[in-house]
Formats: C-alpha cells, sequence, structure tokens
C-alpha cells in the first residue's frame, strides 16, 4: 500500500528546510501538491507508479510555488521523503541533482516525464 505525504507533512517538510520559519503564501497549494499523488480518474490512478507519485508531487511544487521562499528545497525532500517511505533509497551525485532541480524549476525540463525518469534512475528498491 503506498504511503502518501499530508498537507501537515509538506507543512512540517517546508519548515524543517527553512529552519523552522518557511513563510507559506498559499496553503491550498501544498494541499494540491499533496493530493497530486492520489489523483484517480474514472477509477484508475493518474499516477501508477511510485516514481510517477513522487514526480507529480514534485511538479506541483515547482509550478504552483505555494511558498514564498524554499519551493525546490520542498519539492526536493517532498519527493526524497515520499519515495524512503515507500520502500525507496535515493542517493544521487550532489551535483547533478542541483543541475536536475534548477532546470526542472526553470521549466527547462520539468515535463513529469523526465521527472519520472530521472528520479527513477536515482533511486534503488531499499534491501
Amino acid at each position: 500500500m503506498t504511503r502518501y505525504l499530508t498537507t501537515a507533512d509538506l507543512t512540517a517538510i517546508a519548515h524543517a528546510t527553512m529552519g523552522g520559519k518557511a513563510l507559506i503564501r498559499d496553503a491550498g497549494l501544498i494541499d494540491s501538491a499533496a493530493a497530486r499523488p492520489m489523483t484517480t480518474m474514472f477509477g484508475a490512478e493518474a499516477y501508477p507508479e511510485l516514481h510517477e507519485k513522487a514526480a507529480a508531487l514534485m511538479h506541483s511544487v515547482l509550478r504552483n510555488h505555494p511558498l514564498i521562499d524554499g519551493n525546490k528545497r520542498l519539492a526536493w525532500v517532498g519527493a526524497r521523503v515520499f519515495l524512503a517511505l515507500n520502500g525507496f533509497d535515493f542517493e544521487p551525485d550532489e551535483e547533478a541533482a542541483v543541475e536536475f532541480m534548477l532546470a526542472a524549476a526553470s521549466g527547462e525540463s520539468d515535463d513529469v516525464d523526465t521527472v519520472v525518469a530521472t528520479l527513477r534512475e536515482w533511486s534503488r528498491r531499499a534491501a
């Protein structure tokens, strides 16, 4: 069974990544990001695979900017925590991860399929 991050989880991650002082621009956008991985259409999951769910979460935070500052951090850590909760280790090269997040945040490579492929490449099922 898939474990999802809640709005409260994402808010706590935002505060933790910002040293306890995240400024939330729109709490509804955090709620929307938390809900997106669970989306169903006509009874079928819109994102059936875990990496697709993590990518949908990341994409929602990056595109919607629910925070005044720290959206890239929230997107990155949220996706990592989601994958860890669901049994995946995630340890990419730090420089490659920074380049990836900057490209995704700028819109250069933010389509969900690219994000899915990258997350899949950088994660392994935990032992």
